[in-house]
């Protein structure tokens, strides 16, 4: 994959004054980010962010990583996982040899049930629950299909199978779509800084759905992913004007 040379900040809320008006000791300046690396700035430190191949993404939170649907195509190169995170059982997000690959012996993974029935030790987590792991608080929201599958009467995705996922980074929320279509609940979504939003057909929905669903719900920063062979240009079009910042990255 090619590496990108330029690094994108989102800036965390400034600090508050000290105590009776006195000004706040200054803060260390943090490290530069590697090549090709976007950053987070939040209240409880630097999040990288690192694009990595479809559905697959890596953050480092301070000295935690965390891996999201880590798969045998993409390059699993990068540091160990603190915290694995799994949407859904299809092959490409949930790969029990890339997952071997890429976690610490004592690594959290967290995952839907139906995926947990076949992986040892996983942490459950349905739609609508959450987990506070100390350095990130995981949510599970709904991903599913509404209209698309393999046939009449069946859907590519169900509802409740599947979990997309709303990390809270101190003061800041990053969302990971998973497998979807443009749901009531992504529709519903409130105060994301960073989303990754799926789009790509017959198995999610394509960019000008995508892009009506991120309109409505608004992140700060959007990055399309697992988007093969889709046009983003239609991504761009239906945002143009919404105050959303679209981050294309190369992600094939």
């Amino acid at each position: 994959m090619r590496a990108h040379l330029l690094v994108l900040t989102l800036a965390a809320c400034s600090r508050p004054p000290a105590p009776g008006g006195a000004s706040p000791e200054p803060t260390p300046a943090a490290a530069p980010a590697p090549a090709g690396v976007d950053v987070l700035e939040t209240s409880a430190g630097r999040v990288e962010l690192h694009p990595v191949h479809h559905g697959t993404v890596r953050l480092s939170i301070g000295d935690k990583v965390v891996w999201v649907d880590p798969w045998s195509k993409a390059d699993l190169s990068g540091p160990k996982a603190d915290l694995v995170l799994v949407t859904d059982i299809h092959q490409d997000h949930f790969d029990e040899a890339a997952i071997a690959a890429v976690r610490k012996d004592d690594a959290i993974v967290v995952a839907p049930a139906v995926v947990a029935e076949k992986l040892a030790g996983a942490v459950v987590l349905a739609n609508g629950e959450s987990r506070d792991l100390g350095f990130v608080r995981v949510e599970a929201v709904p991903m599913y299909n509404l209209e698309r599958g393999p046939e009449e009467g069946k859907l590519f995705h169900d509802k409740g199978r599947g979990n997309g996922y709303i990390l809270t980074i101190g003061d800041r929320r990053v969302y990971f779509s998973g497998d979807t279509e443009c749901t009531p609940e992504m529709k519903a979504l409130r105060d994301i800084d960073v989303a990754f939003v799926c789009m790509n057909l017959p198995y999610t929905m394509p960019p000008a759905e995508a892009a009506e669903c991120v309109a409505a719900f608004k992140p700060k920063v959007l990055y399309p992913y697992h988007y093969r062979d889709s046009n983003l240009d239609e991504l761009d079009a239906g945002l143009a004007g919404s105050g959303v910042e679209v981050r294309r990255r190369d992600w094939y």
